[in-house]
C-alpha cells in the first residue's frame, strides 16, 4: 500500500469534505489513534497507523487489503465513495435526511427518495448538497444528493424527488464482490 499523491489526496479530501465539511480532521486525529489514507490498485483505504506499520512488513503482492475501503478512483481519475465509508461519514455529517419507514425499502433497492417518503431534513440544506440518509430511528442507510433545498421541500409535490440516490447499505448484498 502506498501513500496517496498530492493530487489524489486533494480529490479524496474534497469528496469527503462535501459530506462532513471541516470535520475532516476528526477522521484523521481520532481519540483511538491516528488514521491515514492509503492506496492500492486505485482503491483508497482508511487505516489506523498502527495497523499500517504492521502491513508494511507484508509483501505488496501478498497483501489483499488492510483497513476499510472507502472508495476508488475511476479510469477518468474521479473519486467515488463506496458504501463502506458510511460508518465513518455518518457521525460527522453536516446535512442529513431522515426517511419514513415506508420509503426505506425503496431507498435500499437503489431508488431516489420522494417527498412522500421524507421524514425530516436538516435546516439550511442547499440544492445539490451531499447528504447522509438516515432511517427515522437514526440508523444510517446511505448517502445521496439533495435534489431540493430545505425551503423547496416544504412546498413541493408529494411525488417529487427530494434526494438522488448515490449509495445505500443494500449494496453490501447487491455488489458484494466488487466492494473490496
Amino acid at each position: 500500500m502506498r501513500r496517496l499523491s498530492e493530487e489524489r489526496t486533494k480529490l479524496v479530501f474534497e469528496r469527503i469534505s462535501k459530506f462532513i465539511g471541516s470535520n475532516l480532521r476528526l477522521l484523521l486525529d481520532r481519540p483511538d489513534g491516528q488514521y491515514c489514507f492509503r492506496e492500492q490498485k486505485d482503491r483508497i483505504y482508511y487505516i489506523p497507523e498502527s495497523v499500517m506499520k504492521l502491513a508494511e512488513n507484508i509483501a505488496p503482492q501478498n497483501l489483499i487489503c488492510a483497513g476499510t475501503c472507502i472508495g476508488k478512483f475511476t479510469k477518468n481519475g474521479k473519486f467515488h465513495l463506496h458504501i463502506t465509508a458510511l460508518n465513518y461519514l455518518a457521525p460527522y455529517a453536516q446535512h442529513k435526511i431522515w426517511i419514513k419507514p415506508s420509503a426505506e425499502q425503496q431507498f435500499l433497492y437503489g431508488h431516489n427518495v420522494l417527498k412522500s417518503g421524507l421524514g425530516r431534513i436538516t435546516d439550511n440544506t442547499e440544492r445539490y448538497q451531499n447528504v447522509v440518509v438516515y432511517s427515522m430511528n437514526d440508523i444510517p442507510l446511505g448517502f445521496g444528493v439533495a435534489a431540493r433545498s430545505t425551503a423547496e421541500c416544504k412546498h413541493v409535490d408529494p411525488l417529487a424527488i427530494v434526494c438522488l440516490h448515490q449509495a445505500d447499505i443494500g449494496e453490501y448484498v447487491r455488489a458484494e464482490d466488487t466492494l473490496i
